[in-house]
């Protein structure tokens, strides 16, 4: 089910095989979204913290390539944070922080 909020286009990355394979940044994804983690890439834009500060601490929270996540609520006020289930635990993030990740 991969279902994404339409109002901003999507990216096309390629993996191993060369195949165009469409992905998108998580902060995107709305309610119910499960995918799997495609890859990280921390812009200036994604929060007030240093890129590699915020990669790190992604990755420490289990935000690596290959784990499979799941979108399972958000908030009320603009739909921020969400909470995301990353293979058996639980996380809450920024819709901001979330843009660093890409899942397919």
């Amino acid at each position: 089910m991969f279902r994404f909020d339409e109002s901003q286009p999507s990216a096309a990355l390629l993996d191993a095989g060369a195949t165009p394979r469409p992905s998108s940044p998580l902060g995107r994804a709305l309610m119910g979204f499960r995918g799997r983690i495609h890859a990280i890439e921390v812009t200036n834009d994604n929060c007030g913290l240093p890129r590699e500060e915020l990669e790190r601490r992604l990755i420490e929270l289990g935000f690596v390539e290959g784990a499979a996540v799941e979108v399972l609520h958000e908030g009320i006020f603009g739909r921020d944070p969400i909470a995301i289930r990353i293979d058996n635990a639980t996380v809450a993030l920024r819709r901001r922080e979330a843009m660093a990740i890409l899942v397919v």
